[in-house]
């Protein structure tokens, strides 16, 4: 534990935004399972599970939880998985 004050609220910053991304992450792959699951269920609903997941993963990557690259690659892999659909 810092004894430096500064230091110390550091610790309580970082602490905060790190449970804050666990949640955002969490939530966000859950959207995505959710999605997947439903292409392949063929649900009615699929479409709009996909575009829930894509506008999730653009908050994310706003967010700054991911790269640009790596958002734009699952929201291709999304829309190509409800296209094969």
């Amino acid at each position: 534990m810092p004894n430096i004050k500064s230091a110390k609220k550091r610790v309580r910053v970082i602490a905060t935004k790190t449970a804050r991304n666990k949640a955002l992450n969490s939530e966000l792959k859950t959207v995505i399972k959710k999605a997947v699951v439903a292409v392949e269920n063929n649900d009615a609903n699929k479409a709009d599970q996909i575009k829930v997941a894509i506008k999730k993963v653009d908050m994310a990557q706003a967010k700054g939880l991911m790269h640009k690259n790596t958002a734009s690659r699952k929201k291709s892999a999304l829309q190509k998985k409800l296209n094969k659909a």
